[in-house]
């Protein structure tokens, strides 16, 4: 069994609009947001032996803060490829991950880490579906599972969902 993480990068700062956007960093609201869903992340059991993250720096900051929420220390590369890359193009990436590596999350941008989650998905419960369907806002966070033992073996509808979370779901809403 397989389970990938793919998590959004949290609310990132316009403030300066001469910053180039990989430069952009998180605002007030995505620093705050970021520790609460590694927290939340913990707090469900997801421990992923490998980060995959985009180089931009709202990426690096979100991992930054979710990192050291959760029960497990991962390996982590920075990828430029992962910054505005097509959902298939990372599920490439990710067929390519070693088979001794169960657990993967991806740090990236939308709308491509929101179509990579919509291809992957095959099965889940219907009103989550549905709700991802509607959107993946930042800090969102989306768990798929496959059944294989490989991640080469990795296709376009294999996954189950398992789970979504949002800033405004974790804080009730």
């Amino acid at each position: 069994m397989l389970t990938l993480s793919l998590l959004r990068h949290a609310k990132s700062s316009w403030i300066s609009p001469s910053l180039p956007d990989q430069d952009r960093p998180l605002n007030a609201r995505g620093v705050a947001d970021a520790p609460i869903m590694g927290r939340a992340i913990a707090k469900h059991g997801i421990d992923p032996s490998l980060v995959l993250c985009s180089s931009a720096r709202r990426t690096r900051d979100t991992l930054a803060l979710v990192l050291p929420e959760l029960k497990v220390e991962p390996r982590v590369i920075y990828e430029d490829a992962l910054y505005h890359v097509s959902a298939s193009e990372m599920l490439r990436m990710l067929r390519g991950v070693s088979t001794d590596i169960s657990s993967v999350m991806l740090v990236g941008h939308n709308p491509e880490i929101h179509a990579l989650a919509l291809d992957l998905i095959g099965k889940g419960p219907q009103t989550v579906k549905m709700r991802l369907l509607e959107k993946l806002p930042t800090t969102g966070f989306v768990v798929i599972t496959f059944p294989f033992p490989s991640w080469g073996e990795v296709t376009v509808n294999s996954g189950e969902l398992k789970l979504f979370l949002t800033p405004k779901i974790l804080a009730g809403g």
